[in-house]
């Protein structure tokens, strides 16, 4: 580690450059960290980008300094290690980051990730990170017509009785909203016997199972969630079709595949968006994911590591116990020397690297549609009964009725877009406000997020810009049928006549982030517990090469933004260090 006289040198030479570049002081104390609204995740302090004051070896060299490499780093420095972060963007942050997407604004999105539940507290407790997560008013609103009227059934985050009613609007009694609150008990008690153990080596599937033993509802919830598809659970409990879809997005959001699907992949992805802290509520953080990326940044430099960006793998050397890393940075190739070596990338990164076949499951693709936009003002909607901004504060879901999204999964398995594509949207800016400057925010603009479902990977990889172009004017469809004026004649417009907005398809996600086939949780997520006997007693990150092990995503119980895996690969480390 550092002497404190070293580390004194680096920050001064931090504002030195600081100062070269004209960044002026008074501009950072403006907006303090953590909600630093333009911060953007990029590296403006205390690192040496020439390499000129990089060690031949380290204890720990971490791959990608997304948010789990930031959470490794920061463990292992605290422990004592050299730890150095190799990055090939030139921010830090990966997925999760905000960045100035549309340059004539002063507006900071949240451009891959952008909301947070799976992120554990005992971790920000450990790291003593300085996050806010808000909670949104509304947990979700969903449009729908009913006798030629529009209406939209809302639900709350703070009061119960407003989705109740919505839910009587629906269906003309509250026995749907009682079965809903049933059905989500499942997840809860799921919750409530798994989630402390994300953080914990892997026990056996019947050893987990047997903790489910204790009462009806807990065996109920191993039944409908672990062992037989949750399109049973979900049509057992619920009846009307808007709700059973409502239900199901949680359980497709990211992957490709549906309520009946044999390999269980919907459950593993249910699974791991209601558990989060055992509440499973997803929130928004506050100064936007690139908020949380700094900190983790911050806390990673303040525990002595290291960063280099912008640099180029060119080679790994994983035979034996010491590997190495051979890259360029700034057209200089340098060879780096470690005890351990920590992968914040996914096993199809790897492979290439060390010319290994790499072979996929058909769960593995994924299966999003990302829309970025930034708005002049809120668009006004069909149904009147709930002001605008309590219906887009919370999660907006169109075209996601059961029945429907059936439909749209098997028109995109026979290799074309769906006629209609199911779609959720979420505004940041009405629950946090300071990624934008104060003048964008006095003038009413907002941002905002499409994830568009049933959007595989396959119908974009022969012609990417093409069905790109088609599948945006598709979603923005699904979005404007529940409108009074087109969502694009909300949108701000850049100096140059172009409207603020950027779509991402599965190919660009891979292309940006490396994520195979644009998969958000890098391959298919995995089962909070061992599925063979190798894995028992491990902590889900090891690979076949010794010394090195998964800090990312791609590690058992990756996925999403919740520094799990950064977390057990620094237990790895250390615990192999006493061994």
């Amino acid at each position: 580690m550092f002497d404190e006289k070293r580390k004194q040198t680096r920050r001064t030479a931090s504002l030195r450059r600081d100062s070269a570049r004209g960044v002026a002081a008074e501009e950072h104390a403006a907006y303090p960290c953590p909600a630093f609204p333009f911060s953007g995740c990029l590296i403006e302090h205390e690192h040496e980008n020439d390499g000129s004051m990089i060690k031949s070896g380290y204890d720990v060299v971490i791959l990608g300094a997304g948010h789990n490499g930031l959470v490794a780093a920061s463990y292992l420095g605290r422990a004592g290690l050299s730890v150095l972060l190799l990055e090939k963007n030139d921010y830090i942050g990966g997925a999760t980051t905000s960045q100035k997407v549309f340059p004539d604004y002063e507006a900071r999105l949240s451009r891959y990730s952008y909301l947070v539940s799976l992120f554990p507290e005992k971790i920000i407790r450990d790291l003593g990170l300085n996050l806010e997560l808000r909670r949104r008013a509304t947990g979700s609103f969903t449009p729908y017509a009913k006798n030629g009227r529009h209406d939209g059934l809302l639900l709350s985050n703070v009061d119960k009785e407003v989705g109740r009613k919505s839910m009587i609007d629906l269906t003309g009694s509250d026995t749907e909203f009682e079965q809903l609150k049933k059905f989500y008990d499942l997840s809860r008690v799921f919750a409530e016997h798994c989630w402390d153990s994300m953080l914990e080596p892997l026990v056996a599937k019947e050893e987990f199972r047997r903790r489910f033993d204790v009462d009806d509802i807990s065996r109920e919830a191993w039944r409908s969630l672990a062992e037989e598809p949750v399109g049973l659970a979900i049509e057992r409990y619920l009846q009307n079709d808007l709700v059973r879809g409502l239900a199901m997005t949680d359980a497709k959001v990211g992957l490709f595949t549906h309520p009946h699907d044999p390999s269980l992949v919907q459950n593993r992805c249910f699974l791991y968006h209601l558990i989060g802290n055992k509440t499973g509520e997803w929130k928004v953080p506050v100064g936007g994911m690139g908020g949380v990326a700094r900190e983790l940044e911050e806390a990673a430099r303040r525990s002595g590591a290291e960063f280099l960006t912008g640099i180029r793998i060119s080679a790994l050397g994983l035979n034996g116990k010491s590997p190495s890393i051979e890259f360029e940075m700034m057209g200089k190739r340098q060879t780096i020397d470690a005890r351990f070596l920590l992968v914040n990338f996914g096993p199809n990164v790897l492979a290439k690297f060390t010319g290994k076949p790499f072979q996929p499951d058909a769960t593995d693709e994924g299966s999003v549609f990302k829309i970025n936009m930034l708005l002049r003002k809120l668009p006004t909607l069909k149904a009147k009964k709930y002001p605008a901004a309590e219906a887009w504060c919370g999660t907006f879901h169109s075209d996601e009725g059961y029945e429907q999204m059936n439909l749209s999964y098997e028109q995109a398995a026979q290799g074309r877009l769906p006629d209609k594509t199911p779609c959720e949207v979420y505004c940041h800016t009405l629950t946090d406000n300071s990624i934008l400057s104060p003048d964008l925010s006095e003038q009413g603009y907002h941002t905002m997020t499409l994830f568009g479902l049933d959007a595989p990977w396959s119908l974009f990889a022969r012609d990417n810009a093409t069905v790109r172009k088609e599948a945006e004017k598709k979603f923005l469809a699904s979005m404007n049928q529940w409108l009074e004026e087109p969502l694009e004649d909300c949108l701000a417009v850049g100096r140059d006549g172009t409207l603020c907005l950027e779509s991402k398809s599965p190919v660009d996600i891979e292309d940006s982030l490396g994520m195979y086939h644009g998969n958000i949780f890098h391959d298919a997520p995995t089962w909070p517990f061992a599925t063979t006997k190798t894995q028992r007693g491990t902590w889900g990150v090891e690979t076949e090469y010794e010394n090195v092990f998964f800090c990312g995503s791609s590690a058992q119980r990756g996925g999403a933004v919740s520094g799990i895996p950064g977390h057990n690969a620094a237990r790895k480390v250390l615990e192999a260090m006493k061994t």
